[in-house]
This record gives C-alpha cells, structure tokens and sequence, in this order.
C-alpha cells in the first residue's frame, strides 16, 4: 500500500522549492534539513472531518537524529576543506545517520545527547512545512484530495 502523500508527490516537491528560502533562513543546512525530513512522517489529525483536518508532522523519529546533525556539519565542512571537518569525529557519516535515524543504532549510538535546543527547532521547522503544505493543497484545491488518500490508506 503506498503511503498518503504519494498522491501529493507533485504538490509536495513545489512545497519544497518554496520551503527552501525557510530552510535556507534556519539554523540548518540542507543536508541537515533531509535528514530531519527522513526521520519526521506527515500525518493527517480529524480526517473525516473536510473542516478538521489539519496535516502535522510526527516527530517521534527526529530525536533520534539530532546527535547527526554534528556529523553532517563537519562532513559538509570537511568537503568544503574547512576546518573542523574532522572523519575521525564525523560518526561514520551519512549512512551512520540513516542507520541511526531508521533505529538501527551505529556507532557510539549510546554515548549520544540530544541537543534539546536544536530539536526543537527541527520540531518547530517540520510542524512550519507542514503548515505549508496544507496550505498549498488548500490554494491549489488539492487537500480534499490529500484528505481522500489518506482516509484510504
């Protein structure tokens, strides 16, 4: 079964040149930004209700990638040839953090904190997309559809 916002795949990839400037304006890269896109999933409150239904962000996951938001930093400065882009401290790198992310643990898993300021401004930054996303589907005449797939899925 394919998830809900397949439907809407066209409407989200135009959400997300128009986020980009938002993306651009925070505290995170855009590497940083997938990766916290990877670990939030877009779910839909009151979907029988066509004047109810809200799209959120399910956060759960993000916490669980916050300690990779580091090692993505120092990845992208050590490609940059900046420094502070140390691999030796960058944590086994992108696939590290899909790992981590997917729950699958990785390398000094145990030993991370998450940084309680950074998560929630990915929090606050993922609930802010999907503010933006519905209100898109809405302009475009497309949430009844969105609201449509996800009741059938």
């Amino acid at each position: 079964m394919s998830h809900w916002t397949d439907a809407i795949i066209g409407e989200r990839m135009a959400v997300d040149q128009q986020f980009s400037d938002r993306v651009a304006a925070s505290q995170f890269s855009n590497a940083e930004w997938d990766l916290i896109m990877t670990a939030t999933d877009l779910d839909m409150e009151n979907a029988d209700d066509p004047e109810a239904a809200r799209i959120v962000a399910d956060t759960d996951s993000v916490a669980a990638i916050i300690p990779e938001l580091a090692s993505i930093r120092a990845q992208t400065a050590s490609m940059a040839g900046q420094p502070g882009g140390d691999s030796q401290q960058s944590g086994g790198g992108i696939l590290e953090s899909i790992k981590r992310a997917l729950g699958f643990g990785g390398e000094d898993s145990d030993e991370d904190e998450v940084d309680a300021e950074k998560l929630a401004a990915a929090e606050g930054l993922t609930q802010e997309y999907a503010e933006a996303l519905q209100a898109h589907l809405e302009d475009s005449g497309s949430f009844e559809q969105a609201r449509a797939a996800y009741r059938e899925s």
